[in-house]
């Protein structure tokens, strides 16, 4: 996790930066996480060490200065290479029950929300085809890239919220990691890797963890043309 949500939450991103920083705290800086990601998003996060930097770049995020570019792995094998989602996003409990209260949809009542893709290579079978897609967002929504992917049939790999009822969520928190989850999901994290962040003359890059890298591989890459 990024920042601790409740007391006796697991050790966070912030919790290690502020040992990391500690010279730096005592001596008048400031820390800031400027980006933030889920839980089990892995990849680039941008962090402010004093005031001026924090105010900056936070400026530069409100006016939509910075790109910031994920990989996903997703189910199925898209038509096109290259795609807009353009689809306004809300909480799915303001609409209609729901058991999990982060949980988002697609509906006309949301907020606009738009992520720009392309397709960078085809992978497994037509029995059980995936996708690595690069993603660029261009509004920041709460699980927007999971929740567009969903909304259009391609949802990302070992997401246990979105691509179906969202059980898988409930039993891990119920149970614990179980055979049953590994066999539905594949993998125990979602497989969305926040892997470039831009802006101005600055650029980040953050390669695919190996543990996606080695699910693809292991999938096998095909050059069947997209149809």
């Amino acid at each position: 996790m990024v920042h601790p949500s409740k007391p006796g939450n697991p050790p966070t991103l912030l919790d290690g930066l502020q040992q990391l920083l500690v010279y730096d705290l005592a001596t008048g800086g400031q820390l800031s996480i400027l980006t933030r990601l889920d839980r089990e998003t892995s990849g680039l996060v941008l962090v402010a060490k004093h005031k001026a930097a924090a105010t900056r770049l936070g400026k530069a995020m409100a006016e939509r200065q910075f790109q910031k570019t994920y990989l996903a792995i997703v189910h199925g094998w898209p038509t096109q290479e290259s795609f807009v989602i353009d689809a306004p996003i809300l909480r799915k409990g303001e609409v209609e029950p729901s058991e999990i209260h982060v949980r988002q949809l697609v509906h006309p009542d949301g907020r606009p929300s738009r992520t720009e893709c392309r397709v960078t290579g085809l992978y497994g079978s037509e029995q059980r085809p995936y996708s690595l897609i690069e993603c660029r967002l261009i509004t920041g929504r709460m699980h927007q890239i999971r929740v567009h992917l969903e909304s259009i049939g391609h949802p990302i790999v070992g997401d246990k919220i979105y691509g179906h009822d969202g059980s898988p969520y409930l039993q891990l928190v119920a149970g614990g990691w179980s055979e049953q989850l590994k066999d539905l999901l594949r993998l125990d994290r979602h497989a969305l890797h926040a892997t470039r962040l831009a802006w101005d003359d600055h650029e980040w890059h953050a390669p695919l963890p190996e543990v996606l890298r080695e699910f693809l591989k292991k999938e096998g890459e095909i050059t069947a043309p997209l149809h």
